[in-house]
Parts: structure tokens; sequence; C-alpha cells
């Protein structure tokens, strides 16, 4: 009895140091174990996380934890990264959650409402799985960059992607065969109530234009004061103006107009 007693310690406490020796080495190959949230790495406009009900203005910087709802305006923009590189930008007038499951690092983001645009690193050259929910959707990647839509009032999700690959499945309705998966160059709706359509190709030169213009408008609109911490603070700085082209209304450093003609030369005197 007390063998098999000393014998079960000893297996317990092989395995204890075995687990301490790999932990350190799995967290150094995949840090993302490790470290579960995201950090802003460009914040424009009102961008505000959801707490106890108040908003609270997000910097520059700033760090969001797992489970945490991030809110922006209608001249809102943020861009996050997390510790594996990847990224995700959330666009104006959008709810999304991020890390809504924690226990599944897997699980990127919740898209309630508006616009996100996601960029998944690979792993050492390896796939990356992650997912994106929506109310009606349910988007599986693993190393790609797409956008990610949901309407207000039905709900209705648009994916659209622009690298890799993905897959896309109905959340509400039954599984009815494989998930679509859309390539690079493919657009997919999916409605709260109606079965997965089929895809459809998307100009991919207007899609890239489409996203430099969004940001280039957040970028241009009214400067604001710089903030942050309290509830509904404003947050950022004052955004230069475009570089190139004619002087702005009101710029002091424009090419002065030139001066008036002389007058004429009097008449000769009369003979």
């Amino acid at each position: 009895m007390r063998a098999a007693l000393r014998s079960s310690i000893g297996v317990a406490v092989a395995l204890t140091a075995i687990f301490a020796l790999c932990v350190p080495v799995l967290f150094a190959q995949f840090p993302f174990l490790a470290d579960s949230a995201a950090k802003a790495i460009n914040v424009q406009g009102s961008v505000s996380l959801l707490r106890d009900s108040a908003l609270w203005a997000v910097n520059t910087g700033d760090s969001i934890q797992a489970k945490q709802v991030i809110v922006t305006g209608p001249d809102g923009y943020a861009a996050f990264k997390v510790s594996d590189g990847s990224t995700f930008e959330v666009f104006p007038n959008s709810r999304v959650v991020f890390r809504a499951n924690p226990g599944n690092w897997r699980d990127l983001a919740d898209v309630w409402l508006g616009r996100i645009r996601v960029h998944i690193q690979k792993l050492g050259g390896q796939p990356n799985p992650n997912r994106v929910h929506t109310p009606t959707a349910v988007i599986s990647v693993r190393g790609t960059i797409f956008d990610v839509n949901v309407d207000d009032g039905d709900e209705t999700t648009r994916v659209a992607v622009e690298e890799g690959q993905v897959a896309v499945e109905h959340r509400l309705m039954p599984r009815d065969g494989d998930p679509k998966i859309l390539n690079a160059g493919d657009e997919l709706i999916v409605y709260r109530n109606t079965p997965i359509a089929s895809l459809r190709r998307i100009d991919r030169g207007r899609v890239m234009q489409y996203v430099a213009d969004a940001v280039w408008n957040i970028l241009t609109r009214t400067p604001r004061l710089g903030g942050g911490g309290g509830a509904g603070a404003p947050t950022g700085g004052t955004v230069p103006p475009p570089t190139g082209g004619g002087p702005l209304p009101g710029d002091t450093g424009a090419t002065p107009p030139p001066p008036p003609p002389p007058p004429p030369p009097p008449p000769p005197p009369g003979g």
C-alpha cells in the first residue's frame, strides 16, 4: 500500500516538473496564450470601452481585456493588436466585444453592430485559427485579411475577403452542408432568417479604395481635444491637414496674390 502511494506521489511530482518545464516553452512559442489582451495602436475620434454601464475613453497605447465592449461614435476609428501580431480595426458606429469567450483564445471578436477589418497573422508559417461571431454568422479564419459588416436593424452580416480564405456558417439556422468557403475577392451576405446564399465576386480595387476613403474621412474630420480617462471624455490629438495640392482655406502659408498693375501714363500735352 505504501509502495503504491509512494509510486503515485512520484508520478505526480514528475508530471508537475514536466508541466513546469513545458509551460514557459509553450508561452515562448505561442505568446498569445500568456497574454489575452489587445493594445490600441491607433485611435481617432470617439472610441470608448463600456464598463459598468458607462463609456470610458480609449487612448492610443491603452490595453483592452477579454469580454470588454468597444464602442465607436460617428467619427470613431481604432486599430488593435493582439500578442500574436494579428490586428483588427473597428470603424465608426460599431459595437464589438473583444474575446467574448476568454476560455477559447480562437474567439477573437463578436461584432454586434458596425464594421471591423481583421488581419490574422500566421504562426511560424502555419495556420492561426480564429473566429469572428456576429448575430447571424460565424466566420472561421486561419490567416487572412477580411471585412465584416453588421447592419443595424436586421443584423444582416456581410463578409468580404481581401486575402486568404475564410469559412462562413449561419449562426441561427440549422446547418445545411459544409460551411461556405470564401477566397480572395469573394463576398457573402448572411440574412437572419434565410439560408446562406451563393457567393459573389467583388472588385478588390474597389474594396481597397473604400477602406482608404473610410480611413481618410475619419482622419480629416474636425480635430479633437486631448483627454481621456473619464466617462465620455474626448481622446486623441489634432489631425494635421493633408499635404500636397493647393492651400487650405485660411492657410496663411499660401502664395500671396500678385500686386495690382500700375496706373496708365498721363496723356501727352495737347499740340
